[in-house]
């Protein structure tokens, strides 16, 4: 991986550190391909058993690189070409489908601001642990352009569609404790204690029944766009592989004992 985008697997925890901090980890060609890569890495590495997406520095990513972004507008008007905005298609998407679909959960580390596609990853995980500090801002308005990196998607399923609507048309720095009462985060720590509180929640999801993880991260995302009777039919489905696991005949004869149980992830 690239150095503007950190990759490290240990007992079963991905920690993905995005590494630009002297540009609030701004998104440039570079890290955006080593993001989407380190994404799918991490995805498809049955070792892995959770993610945890972080940053360093005081933000946790500002969206795109406007200093490089306005270069290949330049570019593209001199040439008479629109190859600048295949980025979206070309690693924003990426990104977002890889963190969303993966059979793991993910934890966004929110150590500062996180805007434009920023808050699209951390809309992409599945838990959100945010520093007080930390402050979330749809930006895409602010210059010109419509959402991306799957807010229309996540934000509104998050916060409600008018509430959604409101924050792409009027983007306003949000607080950490406005995020945490509308449900952008999960858990407000201290910002000393961002990067220990994170990783105790991600190692904590590694050791715990990463195929039941997966499930729900499959059931949730189909009852979004699916009816109550077709949900009713997908949970069925899912919860007979989940009975049939041994982490589930794990998990029944710890509780019996009244021991923790030790999940193998199959």
């Amino acid at each position: 991986m690239a150095d503007s985008v950190l990759y490290e697997v240990s007992d079963g925890l991905a920690t993905i550190t995005i590494n630009r901090p002297e540009a609030m980890n701004a998104m440039n060609t570079e890290a955006k391909v080593a993001l989407r890569e380190a994404a799918r890495a991490a995805a498809a590495d049955y070792a892995v058993r959770a993610v945890l997406l972080t940053a360093t520095g005081r933000a946790f990513c500002v969206g795109q690189d406007l200093k490089e972004h306005i270069g290949f507008l330049a570019a593209d008007r001199e040439a008479g070409t629109g190859q600048t905005m295949s980025t979206v298609r070309e690693h924003y998407n990426p990104i977002v489908r890889a963190l969303t679909g993966m059979p793991k959960p993910v934890v966004a580390g929110v150590n500062g601001v996180a805007a434009g596609a920023g808050l699209g990853f951390a809309l992409a995980a599945d838990y959100r642990v945010v520093a007080d500090t930390a402050k979330f801002n749809t930006s895409f308005a602010g210059v010109a352009l419509t959402a991306d990196s799957g807010v229309s998607w996540t934000l509104p399923r998050v916060i409600g569609p008018g509430r959604a609507a409101d924050l792409l048309l009027f983007p306003r720095n949000i607080d950490a404790r406005e995020a945490y009462d509308l449900g952008i985060a999960n858990k407000i720590v201290p910002a000393a204690d961002l990067a220990a509180e994170a990783a105790q929640v991600a190692r904590a999801l590694a050791e715990g029944p990463t195929l039941a993880y997966a499930a729900l991260k499959e059931s949730l995302a189909y009852a979004a766009g699916h009816s109550l009777d077709e949900a009713l039919d997908k949970e069925d489905e899912l919860q007979g592989k989940a009975g049939a696991s041994e982490d589930h005949t794990i998990a029944v004869q710890a509780f019996i004992a009244k021991e923790k149980p030790k999940y193998l992830g199959r």
